[in-house]
């Protein structure tokens, strides 16, 4: 279940995947307030690619997508967003052990993700080569298996049909 709840609270914003302050202080046991007030602390660990703060337009898509069920739900401030390298600063400032357990399970959670973009990479390539090969578009994966299991059973059954006409 742990892993299931980090997963789901991985974001995609500004094209990095991302975690929202307080869904880590939720995970890590914590206020959103003490996090944030941490990371405050220690704002040189956080370059712009470890962690950046949400506009308003990108806390209203955010709502409008129902990733958050209200605008309400970030408490009065714009959330941090923190990337996979920001994640794994936070253990340098919070030392709990809850702290250090959880960063390891996010940890794994970004490496599931990226080893799943990995493989649905390729599974596209192969699809594009597919594609060459019967020279047909195909809009998803159902439409290519359903292709290639009437052509297969096209096949059978012209190997298998009764001959008609002269016979040597």
């Amino acid at each position: 279940m742990e892993l299931e709840l980090i997963k789901n609270s991985i974001l995609e914003i500004r094209g990095k995947k991302v975690m929202l302050d307080m869904d880590l202080a939720k995970i890590y046991q914590v206020e959103t307030r003490a996090l944030k007030q941490a990371v405050r602390r220690n704002l040189d660990r956080f370059p712009e690619d470890f962690l950046f703060q949400l506009t308003e337009t990108e806390m209203q898509n955010l709502v409008s997508q129902n990733v958050i069920p209200h605008i309400k739900y970030f408490g009065g401030s714009a959330p941090f967003a923190f990337t996979e390298q920001g994640v794994a600063m936070l253990s340098s400032i919070l030392k709990s052990k809850k702290a250090i357990q959880m960063n390891i399970s996010i940890m794994r959670a970004f490496v599931m993700i990226r080893q799943w973009a990995l493989s649905y990479q390729e599974l596209s390539d192969k699809l594009s080569d597919l594609e060459k090969l019967h020279n047909q578009k195909f809009n998803d994966i159902d439409q290519v298996l359903k292709y290639l299991l009437q052509k297969d059973h096209a096949i059978s059954q012209q190997a298998n049909r009764e001959q008609l006409g002269y016979k040597k």
